[in-house]
């Protein structure tokens, strides 16, 4: 039996239910093949802005405390996140309390007011969010390699935008971007949990006259080739360095998804992963330390992220350099592949126990890919990566001369990353 259920209202936007017999909640999602690479050099960081402005009230509830006590007293919690593919909005709340939740998203989407005062204030909220990402090394430096690794494409600018582009935004800017992404084959409302009855009858009322194709698509990625690893250095006095090394990977539909996935996991997902043993257990080079593949639409890269020691900085990304380089010499033993496939299903599986969790999922396949996958078939497509495919796929997407890598810390030679990766 499927636990996701696809429908369509009369324009073409998309539903996708998943109902759990046991819940009392009900999560409530509106998501949109839209985000930060959506934008162009003008109006660079207005979708998550957008996001902002969604909240701070519409012509039926006027100011952001109006929409606030409209979620209170339905003793329900909403929020929204805004990502480079996608855009985000939702309630969770009691299952009884459904309709209210979506009226009040769907308000939030389509009769936000833009007040030009509110904006006003917001670009001081937003500018000071920058100011904490930047100042934040641990969460900066995965940004700095995605510039380094997709230069000036809009997969390589920071979700936030710029100090200027925020500052410039205006009513129009908003509404030209709205305008243009937000059109019903972009647009997947999800539920799941206590879905309740004539729950496509409320939302054809709600959103079936909205109207536009949505064709459109985004700059496709340019991810840098040279034939040389590519470095930057950020210098920032602190008493951490932080360091973001990987390789050009592959987009999100790619045949050897999985592999990659597993690939990753041996290499730095969990506290026995490769990294972590050898960086932080045997060496005490680093406090965090992991490894990742984060993967596009059309682009994607395998890297690991640390934070490591001043002093012994060059040691960390030597060790780094050569847990990447052994997964491709060395086949990954049997059992040590059994524990990333036990941990990346065991990890699936928790993550997708809750109503939100589930949903998640499968919005997320949905609205990037056209289509949610079934939670059996995502394990059965787990269990069916072999030793060979991992090592296979590795010795495809690692060498030497794909590494890239970005540093922040109290440093000023270059050249002395470089050598570490010659």
């Amino acid at each position: 039996m499927s636990v996701y259920e696809r429908q369509t209202l009369s324009n073409g936007l998309r539903v996708l239910t998943a109902p759990l017999d046991h819940a009392q909640s009900v999560a409530c999602y509106i998501m949109l093949a839209a985000g930060s690479r959506y934008e162009d050099a003008s109006n660079r960081g207005i979708a998550h802005f957008a996001e902002h402005m969604f909240f701070k009230g519409t012509e039926k509830r006027p100011t952001a405390r109006d929409l606030s006590m409209e979620v209170d007293k339905i003793g329900g919690e909403f929020n929204a996140f805004t990502s480079k593919e996608y855009t985000g909005y939702y309630i969770r709340c009691a299952g009884e309390q459904r309709d209210t939740a979506l009226d009040v998203l769907v308000d939030m989407l389509r009769n936000s007011k833009f007040d030009g005062e509110e904006l006003e204030r917001e670009k001081g909220v937003i500018i000071e969010e920058m100011n904490m990402y930047f100042d934040t090394p641990r969460d900066y430096v995965s940004s700095m390699y995605e510039e380094l690794v997709f230069g000036s494409n809009p997969l390589g600018w920071e979700t936030l935008g710029t100090r200027e582009t925020v500052s410039a935004a205006t009513r129009e800017t908003f509404m030209d971007y709205i305008g243009h992404w937000y059109k019903p084959p972009r647009i997947v409302v999800g539920v799941a949990g206590k879905i309740g009855d004539n729950l496509l009858p409320t939302l054809e009322e709600l959103l079936g006259d909205m109207s536009g194709n949505g064709k459109d698509r985004p700059a496709p990625a340019d991810v840098a080739r040279t034939p040389e690893p590519l470095l930057r250095v950020l210098r920032k006095d602190s008493d951490q360095a932080n360091v973001c090394l990987g390789v050009p990977s592959y987009p999100l539909e790619h045949p050897d998804r999985y592999t990659l996935q597993l690939l990753s996991t041996v290499l730095g997902g969990g506290m026995s992963s490769r990294l972590f043993t050898e960086v932080r257990e045997r060496r005490g080079l680093a406090y965090y330390v992991h490894g990742v593949n984060h993967s596009y639409t059309d682009a994607g890269s395998l890297y690991a992220q640390a934070g490591v020691d001043l002093n012994r900085i060059d040691d960390a990304v030597k060790v780094i350099v050569e847990q990447f380089e052994k997964m491709a010499d060395e086949a990954v033993p049997s059992d040590e592949l059994e524990k990333a496939r036990s941990l990346s299903k065991g990890r699936f599986v928790l993550r997708t126990e809750s109503p939100q969790g589930l949903l998640m999922f499968g919005l997320n396949r949905e609205v990037l890919e056209g289509s949610a996958l079934e939670p059996e078939e995502y394990l059965a497509a787990l269990d069916s990566v072999t030793v060979e495919d991992v090592q296979r796929v590795a010795q495809d997407l690692i060498t030497r001369k794909k590494l890239n890598l970005a540093v922040i810390g109290p440093f000023d030679d270059d050249e002395r990353f470089a050598k570490l990766l010659a």
